[in-house]
């Protein structure tokens, strides 16, 4: 099975990042992760994205704050499906990282999912590793599969709470 490359700007971009982390382990999905900037080391960054392809990944989550040019500097560098993972940061509540993350030129790509979306960046990648991988599409099958078999729990349990008739 190909891995997932997560690379983040910043260390404080790990909580995000984990929950990431945390669904690819969930799906049995090898992955590296990486601190790079696409402005403090866009030299490494480069390389990186370069060399993704070779080192046997499949896709590449990169999740960044604020300027959040990182999933675009990668995506310049590879053709690798890139998912932007746009981080909160110390200003606009994360719009700034969105709309940064998601104004990419035409032929250079970003898929992106929301603010935070870390959870989703993983099934993102999970999904398009899975396109050639029939038992990573069955895991996520089941996944989807617990996601609902957990609502209904909570709305058997919220009419047994509310509705006492």
């Amino acid at each position: 099975m190909k891995a997932i490359g997560i690379v983040m700007g910043s260390k404080s971009d790990l909580p995000i990042v984990q929950k990431a982390m945390n669904t690819l382990k969930e799906l049995g999905i090898p992955y590296e992760v990486h601190i790079l900037s696409a402005h403090r080391t866009p030299g490494e960054t480069a390389e990186f994205a370069q060399q993704c392809r070779g080192r046997g990944f499949g896709a590449i989550i990169a999740a960044a704050g604020m300027a959040a040019h990182l999933a675009g500097a990668i995506a310049a560098n590879t053709t690798l499906p890139v998912i932007g993972l746009p981080c909160t940061g110390p200003c606009l509540e994360g719009l700034d990282a969105l709309l940064s993350t998601v104004q990419m030129p035409s032929g250079i790509p970003v898929a992106t999912v929301s603010i935070n979306g870390g959870v989703n960046a993983a099934i993102l990648a999970a999904q398009i590793l899975a396109v050639d991988d029939a038992e990573l599409a069955h895991k996520l099958v089941d996944h989807r599969t617990t996601m609902a078999e957990k609502v209904l729990d909570q709305n058997m349990e919220l009419q047994r709470e509310l509705n006492l008739r």
